[in-house]
């Protein structure tokens, strides 16, 4: 009943608020105009994030009533909640002014660095690969090591830095998947599901309850949510959607044993997207974050393929690969269904840019 109770608040949150912050956000100009990458019907809100928000926390304050977090998670989730408040703070700032790129990273930095000052970072990964005479199997520590004389290292500079830029890129990650009427967010909703699940079925070894019921609370959040956003969309994520989703989806991912391979896997096609396109824009002197249409759903959209047809089939790849996280044992086997994926967005990538330039006159194919 408890896991039942937090995630339909959170979805009754999200229903019962999304038709007010609809007209509010028209109201007050907050709107996304069709041009650009964008290529919608008429003026649609852009402030989806604030019932999503209001959901998700409504149930957070249920679940400290109904099974408060008890020591390490204590501070950990409440890591999680300051830095969500930091980033939708941002991100409504964002929305309402469109900030310059330095101060939407000085945000995204601030919420990371409290998430780490919590300790929601990441300190040892499984090694899914076999112990040999070159490599070391079993769980791998980033803070501790042994040096030649067994004297213990400790090195939390890597473990910060990699933290931080696992939760920038996520969140980066979310922000450049929401193209699509409904696609951020049915994705976000499948990985917080993922993550439930997960946690959930490791309850009896880690008795992480609150933490089984914080991914539970988004999810619910984000149900309600699609219910206007799934294709046609009346209301968009907007930056504070898109950011609180990817903040939370990135630290939640840290919170519990095993979960940074469910969020590899679940959120595998929109990771390599983004990997791809820095790359691409670095390459051509671009800056890294700005937006364009060489995304690959917006590449399958002017393909002729239908949105929610795109839709469905990330939804698709996003459970198939989230439920081999979960119940998958064998380790090797996910890093090369993983590295098959991955091959096989890089492949569809470099056709469809071919395609691209071959159907724009040279000088536009350049830029």
């Amino acid at each position: 009943m408890n896991y039942l109770l937090v995630f339909g608040v959170a979805l009754a949150t999200a229903v019962l608020l999304t038709p007010p912050i609809r007209q509010l956000a028209f109201r007050w100009g907050l709107v996304a105009a069709p041009g650009g990458r964008r290529q919608h019907a008429g003026l649609v809100p852009k402030l989806g994030g604030v019932p999503i928000m209001a959901g998700y926390l409504l149930s957070i304050g249920l679940i400290y009533l109904l099974l408060p977090p008890q020591g390490d998670d204590s501070l950990r989730l409440q890591g999680v909640i300051l830095g969500t408040v930091v980033i939708f703070i941002g991100a409504a700032l964002d929305d309402r002014l469109d900030l310059a790129p330095r101060w939407q990273l000085v945000f995204q930095i601030t919420a990371a660095v409290i998430a780490i000052s919590h300790t929601v970072f990441i300190e040892r990964f499984t090694n899914p690969l076999p112990t040999t005479d070159f490599w070391q199997g079993g769980v791998v520590s980033l803070f501790f090591s042994l040096d030649e004389n067994n004297i213990v290292v400790i090195r939390p500079f890597l473990v910060y830095i990699i933290s931080l830029f696992w939760v920038m890129g996520m969140i980066n990650a979310v922000n450049f998947l929401d193209g699509l009427d409904g696609l951020a967010g049915g994705v976000g909703t499948i990985a917080a599901l993922m993550f439930a699940l997960h946690s959930y079925n490791l309850l009896a070894d880690t008795g992480q309850t609150a933490v089984t019921l914080f991914p539970l609370a988004l999810a619910g959040a984000l149900v309600g949510f699609l219910l206007f956003n799934f294709a046609p969309a009346s209301i968009f994520l907007g930056t504070t959607g898109a950011w609180v989703l990817g903040y939370n989806l990135a630290t939640l991912s840290i919170l519990a044993p095993a979960k940074l391979s469910t969020a590899l896997l679940v959120m595998a096609v929109p990771i390599l997207d983004v990997a791809w396109l820095i790359v691409t824009r670095l390459r051509r002197g671009q800056h890294p974050f700005q937006g364009d249409r060489r995304h690959l759903h917006f590449r399958l959209l002017d393909r002729g393929l239908p949105v929610r047809g795109i839709v469905l089939g990330y939804y698709a790849v996003a459970i198939a690969f989230g439920l081999v996280a979960i119940f998958v044992a064998n380790r090797l086997l996910k890093i090369g269904l993983w590295l098959l994926l991955a091959t096989a967005v890089i492949i569809l990538l470099v056709w469809l840019s071919a395609r691209t330039n071959l159907t724009l006159p040279a000088a536009e194919a350049d830029e």
